[in-house]
């Protein structure tokens, strides 16, 4: 247990108030403890449970974590496929919705949240570059969810942001995100239907300088990477000038990058591959192919 708390003080002084990953076990960096990943939502810690545990050992756990003063409030969460996920608050007061900071901007979290969050933690670098490379650029936003990347987007000097997402009430806290960072409405353009029904409105607003596509790894009836990441590939040239980026992204630890990298050369052979974006520090893996993939790939001018 140990070397989770060890972790937990790691990381915490290197957050501060911004969001990040305390513990990621399920990088298979610490061994007996897969089961495991906390998340930093300041004040409130986040753990979450993929195994079931003995009653002893979480409660040593929690103990463990109530040394730290950061820590005001924990809610555990009890996660395994193919079942619902439980949360018990177990100390402190947690606001159904609070704000997240990262690296000076705002993004709206429900720490109770079943699921996601809100914010997905491990694409931070990938927001990160997206603000360094976004300066007078036109940016479309496939599975734009709650818009994390549109934010990083402007926050770079963008001039536009095309987000899109069949989810409209992910999109309506994407728009929360962008008046909580003072963005112009003016410069971004929210779209919320099914990609796959129609992309005539998407490519009139293009042609598009950087393209980020970020799909849920495996969406029964919405998306599944097998057969859909094709489909959204195949579109590429009708929706980029050369010389435009594109970062596809995949999280799927069953897939490698050549998934992705193969898809591209069969479908989209005028786009060279560039780099793999390096995962956060506090994504440790054991087998860096079973981590988020976030490949860079630009096409020939």
């Amino acid at each position: 247990m140990q070397s989770v708390f060890d972790s937990v003080a790691t990381q915490l002084a290197q957050a501060g108030s911004d969001a990040r990953r305390l513990f990621h076990g399920r990088g298979h960096c610490y061994p007996s403890f897969e089961h495991l990943v906390i998340d930093w939502f300041a004040p409130v810690a986040v753990v979450r449970l993929y195994q079931p545990v003995e009653t002893e050992w979480l409660e040593a756990l929690c103990d463990g974590l109530r040394n730290f003063s950061q820590i005001e409030a924990l809610i555990v969460q009890q996660r395994s496929r193919g079942r619902d996920a439980s949360n018990e608050l177990l100390w402190g007061e947690v606001a159904e919705q609070q704000q997240a900071s990262e690296s000076g901007l705002l993004y709206q979290v429900k720490p109770h949240r079943n699921q996601n969050s809100g914010l997905f933690l491990d694409m931070r670098e990938g927001r990160q570059w997206v603000r360094q490379q976004a300066q007078g650029q036109r940016v479309l936003n496939l599975f734009a969810y709650t818009c994390s990347f549109s934010v990083a987007a402007l926050a770079g000097g963008a001039e536009h942001v095309v987000n899109v997402d069949m989810a409209r009430n992910m999109l309506n806290v994407g728009r929360e995100n962008h008046r909580l960072n003072g963005f112009d409405g003016s410069q971004v353009t929210f779209l919320g239907y099914d990609i796959f029904r129609s992309w005539k409105r998407i490519r009139q607003l293009g042609p598009y300088d950087l393209i980020v596509i970020d799909p849920p790894s495996f969406q029964p009836g919405s998306f599944v990477a097998e057969k859909d990441y094709r489909k959204v590939v195949r579109r590429l040239p009708e929706l980029t000038d050369p010389g435009s980026r594109v970062l596809a992204c995949h999280n799927d630890p069953a897939v490698g990058t050549d998934f992705i990298r193969e898809l591209m050369a069969q479908e989209c052979p005028d786009f060279r591959f560039v780099e793999r974006l390096l995962n956060p520090d506090d994504f440790p893996e054991q087998d860096p192919e079973k981590g988020l993939k976030v490949m860079l790939f630009e096409r020939e001018k």
